[in-house]
């Protein structure tokens, strides 16, 4: 479990956001098809988010294959709260791009879904985001962003 931090852009703490936060965060911002993902908060830093999307029979193709649809929804949904870990949970934001490359199939495994800032501007936000399998670690699918923030 991750300690609760603080940071803005100008490195002036104003809001402080934890496990909690995040997570209800999820609870709250998305539409219900979004939360019947099931993503679960693994850890968190400034900027850094990685949630657990579970292995379900709901999300997942002939062999157990999760769908790509699932796994852009899954990054998504973890660059809006790594921007919360730098911005705080009062800043209304957009997506504008989200450009996503499959590298391999994810069959019969959770995923971890890791997105990171790669720089906050006041206007946009620019993001990374790696999804590899949580039991043998292999990068599955890589996604890069940029949110608009409102």
């Amino acid at each position: 479990m991750s300690e609760p931090t603080t940071s803005t852009p100008a490195s002036t703490p104003t809001t402080l956001v934890s496990t909690d936060t995040l997570r209800q965060a999820l609870a709250d911002w998305f539409a219900p098809w979004v939360q019947a993902l099931g993503l679960t908060v693994e850890s968190f830093s400034d900027g850094v988010v990685t949630l657990r999307l579970p292995q379900n029979a709901q999300l997942s193709r002939v062999g157990g294959m999760v769908c790509g649809q699932a796994l852009m929804s899954a990054a998504d949904t973890a660059m809006v709260l790594a921007i919360v870990t730098r911005l705080g949970n009062q800043r209304p934001m957009t997506t504008v791009q989200l450009n996503t490359s499959f590298l391999k199939p994810l069959s019969n495994q959770d995923a971890l879904v890791t997105a990171r800032i790669i720089r906050a501007g006041k206007s946009l936000v620019f993001g990374e985001i790696d999804i590899a399998g949580a039991r043998d670690g292999q990068s599955v699918c890589r996604a890069s962003t940029t949110y608009a923030l409102l």
